[in-house]
């Protein structure tokens, strides 16, 4: 109980507006591209990147194999911070998977928009969406009545989590998304009626949660185009093909290893 109570306050502890600082790189990146073919050959049949990641490196954390490094290290505008390592972030997001499965009634391959600011919630919904085997689908906050209408209605998503500033804006354009069943509202301290409230649903959740089995082809995040010459369209990523270019980036382009860090500016996005 200590341990929970610690995570969910570094969660608490936040507040707006939110801002990751990030460092600019020096030197050039070695691109080495010999091993570059292996990436994409001998795809497993299933592959999820919560159990098959993830946990293995929490487990890794736990048996004393790798040292406790950040796996997600949020500052905000106001040097606050939230710091979680493989293992609470594993801990975390199976907590979040339960709140996705149990309250919000989905099943795999539903799908759910996710219109926040790169709040450390953020991460948590995604890993968790993950492990239930929903497909997520991120949309910016900078987003018009009409563009999220338009997504919701496009995408059949059965599920929306936003925050405070914009449950409004969802009200009144939900008579019209059909398939739109459940609204989440990641907010601290506020409830509002029609709405669950992830921090109060995550709290109480249980951490013990089985990943789904998902196929490497299975879908595991959509995103919409700009739209720049016609309708956004939606573009689909696979279980493995968005690991895999992740992969590639990481290790040709930004020359990452495992005890490297990087850093996401999201200020822009409030």
């Amino acid at each position: 109980m200590k341990h929970l109570s610690r995570l969910l306050k570094s969660l608490s502890a936040s507040k707006l507006p939110y801002r990751i600082k990030s460092q600019p790189c020096s030197g050039s990146p070695d691109l080495d591209f010999s091993n570059y073919e292996a990436l994409y050959k001998n795809v497993p049949e299933h592959f999820n990147f919560a159990s098959d990641v993830l946990d293995k490196w929490s487990q890794k954390e736990k048996d004393g194999k790798r040292p406790s490094n950040p796996a997600l290290w949020w500052v905000s505008g106001k040097g606050e911070e939230v710091r979680w390592s493989f293992e609470e972030l594993a801990f975390l997001s199976k907590k979040s998977a339960n709140v996705l499965s149990k309250a919000c009634n989905l099943q795999k391959g539903d799908r759910i928009i996710i219109l926040l600011p790169r709040v450390p919630e953020w991460w948590l919904i995604s890993v968790g969406c993950i492990r239930a085997g929903v497909t997520f689908i991120p949309a910016t906050t900078l987003l018009t009545a009409k563009d999220i209408s338009y997504r919701l209605q496009k995408s059949r998503a059965k599920c929306i989590v936003t925050n405070d500033a914009l449950a409004p804006l969802i009200d009144s354009l939900a008579s019209d998304c059909q398939f739109l069943k459940t609204r989440m509202l990641v907010s601290k301290g506020s409830s509002r009626e029609g709405w669950l409230n992830f921090h109060d649903l995550l709290k109480a959740a249980g951490d013990d949660h089985q990943p789904v089995k998902t196929r490497s082809e299975d879908p595991m995040i959509i995103y919409f185009t700009s739209g720049t010459t016609g309708y956004p369209k939606m573009v689909e990523h696979s279980c493995s093909s968005l690991g895999i270019g992740l992969a590639s980036t990481g290790r040709y382009l930004l020359s990452l290893s495992k005890s490297s860090g990087t850093g996401i500016t999201t200020g822009s996005l409030m």
